[in-house]
């Protein structure tokens, strides 16, 4: 019986994730492709393409040569930028997990109050840079 039940739970796992794995393995048109975020990541490309999400020319990009270095320079910045405020998060996970878990001692909760409130100071400056970020790639374009 508890073998079956193993079976039913593996084959409700295989269905459930199977139109995931489905959504993400069927080709898209190219110009979903192109303005497609991972984890609100952009794309090192992004304002660099045409109306046919072909990568534009240097030359061709507003400001040149330069607008177009930039513009790729302010993407790596801002996927950066995310990244920070995604370690934040983990971070303030792991704080409360360590204070939930100090058992009283309160040595082990100060160490953990500390790691949130510079986790939360951590993720309240990569919100504001990657703010600064959009509006600065939005001034070049």
């Amino acid at each position: 019986m508890k073998k079956i039940q193993n079976w039913i739970l593996a084959l409700l796992f295989v269905a459930s994730t199977g139109g995931a794995t489905l959504a993400v393995a069927m080709p898209q048109t190219a110009a979903a492709a192109c303005n497609d975020r991972l984890l609100t990541f952009p794309a090192w490309f992004k304002g660099l393409t045409t109306s046919n999400c072909d990568i534009q020319a240097p030359s061709s990009a507003k400001g040149g040569i330069s607008g177009f270095i930039w513009t790729i320079v302010l993407n790596v910045i801002e996927f950066m930028m995310q990244l920070v405020g995604y370690i934040s998060v983990g971070f303030i996970i792991t704080g409360g997990f360590k204070y939930m878990t100090s058992a009283g001692a309160p040595d082990a909760a100060a160490r953990a109050r500390k790691t949130i409130t510079n986790a939360v100071i951590g993720l309240i400056i990569a919100v504001f840079s990657v703010a600064i970020v959009n509006v600065v790639a939005g001034a070049i374009k």
